[in-house]
């Protein structure tokens, strides 16, 4: 009854090794699910060759028991499956894929608790890393967009020793495929490992990893893939050697977005970002607005100097800054990087003048951010109030002192000028914006204004708003009825014509 079993088992893996190799999508399926059930009873039952496998032809014709002849053959089948599901992680099916994944996942927890090699439990734990580095290479294709696939692949990311492996299975394949293509700019490769490390979700305290796909037995407490500070380290290298090679344009805007709330406080060393930042901070435009979160952390929360700060988020401030997505980003950070009541007062009167000269052509949502904004700027620094309240003579130039033009803060004579741009946008045609421009007029209040509630409005919202208004429905009649204009009255008509 044995030997009958042993055959049938020998003659299922082959059929099922065929039907993996079928064009039919259902066939395809049902092979691979049909291989989870046998190949993982079979590792749990250690019916599979455990140790250096030798060749087929060696295993049938050296002198070994039928016992372990079928061991062997059945770990051939075993090992052919495995490559033969790799290659379905590439397949144009997005279903086989799926499937193809979820199965090899399976076989990777059923070698992690039964190995197929003699570990000495001393110095050894049982993690089938190979298996993992496999999938990862598959996943991280050069051509084939795998975002639906990378996105099912993030729930076993949950999983601490999985999630350890698999950043540490990132960074070398990173290295490699990059240095092999001399750091020349891959969209699609480069697209899929983005999208792999921002599934991955770290943990924040150690007592949190708890869950793990493979248990070590007695070491566990000692395994890399359990420390906490491990993980972060596999996870700041795994990033820094991500980016320190040239990305394409909108991978950067990617990055960045992510960068503060994701990637820094998961770091060991959060301050290594600070050449990436540095040189995102360069590029200018967007990108540049986006690095100030990032700048933002490392400046407040790990002591960063970086020199001339305020001189590049000087010369941030252009026409373009108002239409931007990340507008209210931009302005919210702006408002705590000039919170501080140390700065020098030229640096506040350029950023107030710089800010006035460009309001003159901003939309009306930018200009409800930026009249309080200067607002606050003069309510911080009243030594600023000078440029509100400025003694003139009639024999003085009508000149403005102020150079738009000049990139030095401290060379471009704003505290020699004055803002006049809001005298102007006192007569601005949207009605919200003439009377917030007429508060320069009287004495502000101690009391600064929140920005925040108009960082997000939209034209759209503003122009709901307007429509919005409450109208008076009762339109104002003559309360007395007119007795004499119809009743013979002559000489009221007589006077109606006469005025006519």
């Amino acid at each position: 009854t044995q030997t009958v079993l042993v055959l049938e088992k020998r003659h299922c893996s082959c059929v099922l090794h065929a039907c993996l190799q079928s064009e039919k999508e259902k066939e395809v399926i049902s092979a691979v699910n049909a291989c989870s059930k046998l190949f993982c009873t079979l590792l749990e039952r250690k019916e599979l060759f455990v140790g250096k496998l030798p060749g087929e032809e060696e295993a049938l014709s050296g002198e070994h028991s039928a016992e372990e002849k079928y061991w062997m053959f059945m770990r051939h089948r075993y090992n052919s499956c495995v490559e033969m599901l790799l290659e379905h992680v590439s397949h144009e099916l997005h279903d086989v894929k799926e499937c193809a994944l979820c199965c090899l996942i399976k076989f990777a927890t059923a070698e992690g608790q039964h190995p197929l090699e003699h570990l000495d439990w001393s110095e050894h734990y049982s993690f089938p890393r190979e298996m993992i580095q496999a999938v990862v290479d598959k996943l991280l294709s050069k051509t084939t967009d795998n975002a639906l696939l990378i996105s099912r692949f993030q729930e076993f990311l949950e999983m601490e020793d999985l999630r350890y492996y698999v950043m540490s299975s990132v960074r070398d394949h990173i290295s490699k495929v990059m240095d092999k293509n001399k750091g020349a700019v891959l969209p699609v490769y480069q697209n899929n490992v983005f999208l792999l490390l921002s599934n991955i979700n770290m943990p924040r305290k150690e007592s949190e990893l708890t869950n793990f796909m493979v248990k070590q037995e007695a070491k566990h407490e000692d395994w890399k893939a359990a420390k906490l500070n491990e993980h972060k380290r596999a996870f700041e290298r795994m990033w820094l050697g991500f980016l320190k090679y040239k990305l394409p344009g909108s991978m950067y805007k990617k990055v960045l977005v992510i960068l503060h709330d994701s990637i820094l406080p998961y770091m060991s060393k959060p301050t290594l970002m600070i050449d990436f930042l540095t040189a995102a901070y360069d590029v200018g435009g967007a990108i540049s607005l986006l690095a100030l979160n990032g700048l933002f952390v490392l400046i407040h929360q790990h002591n960063l100097d970086y020199p001339d700060f305020y001189k590049k988020l000087y010369n941030l401030l252009e026409p373009s800054v108002f239409h931007v997505k990340y507008r209210a980003r931009f302005f919210h950070l702006t408002n705590i990087f000039l919170s501080s009541s140390h700065l020098p007062v030229y640096l506040v009167a350029a950023f107030a003048k710089r800010l006035a000269r460009l309001a003159l052509t901003a939309p009306p949502t930018a200009l409800l951010i930026v009249l309080p904004f200067i607002y606050n700027l003069i309510r911080r620094h009243p030594s600023c109030r000078v440029l509100i309240h400025r003694p003139s003579t009639e024999d003085e130039p009508l000149e403005d002192s102020y150079l738009m033009d000049e990139e030095d803060p401290a060379q471009c004579c704003a505290l020699e000028s004055s803002l006049w741009e809001i005298k102007m946008l006192q007569k601005h045609y949207h009605p919200d914006v003439a009377k917030a421009a007429t508060l320069i007029n009287t004495p502000l209040p101690q009391q600064e204004d929140d920005i925040d509630e108009v960082l997000e409005t939209t034209a759209f919202e503003l122009m709901e708003r307007d429509l919005k208004h409450s109208q008076n429905k009762n339109v104002p009649l003559e309360f007395e009825t007119a007795t004499q204009l119809l009743k013979g009255g002559g000489d009221v008509l007589g006077q109606h014509f006469c005025l006519v």
